[in-house]
C-alpha cells in the first residue's frame, strides 16, 4: 500500500517512467553531441590549411610550397647577415679548423640567419629532416609562423608536386663565405636552401643579402635564372676558392692552355652564379668551377639543384653524383659546369682527383 494512503495507478507510473527516460535521453544525447562535434572540430585541425604539410608521420609535402618556405627563409636569414655586417657588430670567434689547417670563422651573422632559416623551415614543415651548417640551440628556440603564401612568380612557373616526407632533406647555408664576411668582401656572400629527394637536389635558392638578389630553380619545374649562352671550351675561366688558386693554376694551365684563365673568389654560392646569368656588375662569369678538397653538402646542395634544374653538372672530381643523404661532407672535390661536355672536362683534369684528398 503506498504512504499516506496515495494509490498509483497504472497510467501515472507508465507517465512517471516515460518522463524518466526522457530525462534521461536528454542527457545522454546532449553527451553524444557533445563527443560528435569535438570530433568533427578535431579532424579538421590534422589536415586543414592552417596545418603545416608534412607534420604527420608518413605525411607528404609539396615542393612547390617547400620552394616558396625556402625562398623566404634564404631572404629572412639574409636580413639578419646583412643587418650585423652594417652594424660592424660580427663578434668573429674561430669555431675549428678546416682539413687544410686553416680557421672557420663563426659570427653573429652566422648564428642569427641560422635560426631564423631554421625555426621558419621547421615551422612550415615539422616533418621533414633539416640539417644546417651551424648548431641549432634548443633553448634559443623561436616560433617564426609562415602564412603559407606563394609568390606570383612561383605560381606561375611551378605546378604543385607532393613527395613523402621522410624522402625529403633540407640543407642550409645561413651564411656561405663567412671569411669574406669578416674581410667586408660583401660581394661573396649568400644565404642558400637546399631541398634534396631520396639523396638528389631538386630545389635550390641562393640570395645575395647585399643586393637582395635571389635564384631560385626547381627540378623539372621552373626557375627565375637562365644559363649564360656564351662559352669557350678551349680556353675556359676556371673560378676557384681563394685558397686553391695556386693548386689549380698549374694544372689548368697545361691541360687547356696558357691562355686559361683563373678566378680566385670566395663562397660556393658565388662560384656557381659565375656559371650563369646573374644581371648584377659585381658578379663575375666563369665556365666552370673546380673544388680540389673536402666541402660540406650544405655549401654546395643549392648550387648543385640549380645547375640540374638547368641542364648543369655538378660531380666529384671523377664523374660521380654526389648524394645528399648520409655524412655532411664531399670527399672527392667537385666540378660543376652547364652548357659544356661535362665528361671531356672530367677527363683533361685526372690529376686534380688526387689533390681532393690531401
Amino acid at each position: 500500500m503506498a504512504p499516506m494512503g496515495i494509490r498509483l495507478s497504472p497510467l501515472g507510473m507508465a507517465v512517471f517512467c516515460l518522463l524518466g527516460l526522457g530525462v534521461l535521453y536528454h542527457l545522454y544525447s546532449g553527451f553524444l553531441a557533445g563527443r560528435f562535434a569535438f570530433f568533427m572540430l578535431s579532424e579538421p585541425a590534422a589536415a586543414g590549411p592552417e596545418t603545416p604539410h608534412g607534420s604527420a608521420a608518413g605525411g607528404a609535402v609539396d615542393l612547390r610550397e617547400l620552394l616558396a618556405v625556402s625562398v623566404l627563409a634564404a631572404t629572412r636569414g639574409g636580413e639578419e647577415v646583412k643587418r650585423v655586417r652594417e652594424g660592424n657588430v660580427l663578434n668573429a670567434k674561430a669555431k675549428g679548423k678546416t682539413r687544410e689547417g686553416a680557421e672557420e670563422q663563426l659570427t653573429t651573422g652566422d648564428l642569427l640567419s641560422n635560426r631564423r632559416m631554421f625555426y621558419l623551415l621547421k615551422s612550415a614543415f615539422p616533418a621533414v629532416q633539416i640539417n644546417s651548417e651551424e648548431r641549432v640551440d634548443t633553448a634559443d628556440q623561436e616560433t617564426v609562423p609562415w602564412d603559407r603564401s606563394i609568390p606570383e612568380d612561383i605560381k606561375q612557373k611551378i605546378q604543385p608536386k607532393e613527395v613523402p616526407a621522410e624522402s625529403v632533406t633540407v640543407w642550409i647555408d645561413p651564411l656561405d663565405a663567412t671569411q669574406e664576411y669578416t674581410e667586408d668582401l660583401r660581394q661573396y656572400v649568400t644565404t642558400m636552401v637546399c631541398v634534396a629527394v631520396n639523396g638528389k637536389p631538386v630545389i635550390g635558392v641562393i640570395h645575395k643579402p647585399f643586393s637582395s638578389y635571389t635564384a631560385w630553380a626547381m627540378v623539372d619545374g621552373g626557375s627565375n635564372i637562365k644559363a649564360r649562352s656564351s662559352y669557350n671550351e678551349k680556353t675556359p675561366r676556371i673560378i676557384v676558392s681563394r685558397s686553391h688558386a695556386g693548386k689549380v693554376e698549374q694544372v689548368a694551365r697545361q691541360t687547356f692552355g696558357n691562355k686559361t684563365v683563373i678566378i680566385p673568389a670566395g663562397g660556393a654560392g658565388y662560384k656557381v652564379l659565375s656559371l650563369l646569368d646573374v644581371p648584377e656588375k659585381n658578379q663575375e662569369e666563369a665556365d666552370v668551377y673546380i673544388h680540389v678538397t673536402y666541402i660540406k653538402k650544405w655549401d654546395i646542395c643549392a648550387g648543385n639543384a640549380v645547375l640540374r634544374a638547368l641542364g648543369g653538372h655538378m660531380t666529384t672530381l671523377t664523374g660521380e653524383e654526389i648524394s645528399y643523404t648520409g655524412s655532411d661532407g664531399n670527399e672527392g672535390g667537385l666540378i660543376a659546369s652547364i652548357n659544356m661536355n661535362h665528361k671531356a672536362l672530367i677527363e683533361k683534369l685526372p690529376d686534380l682527383e688526387k689533390t681532393s684528398h690531401k
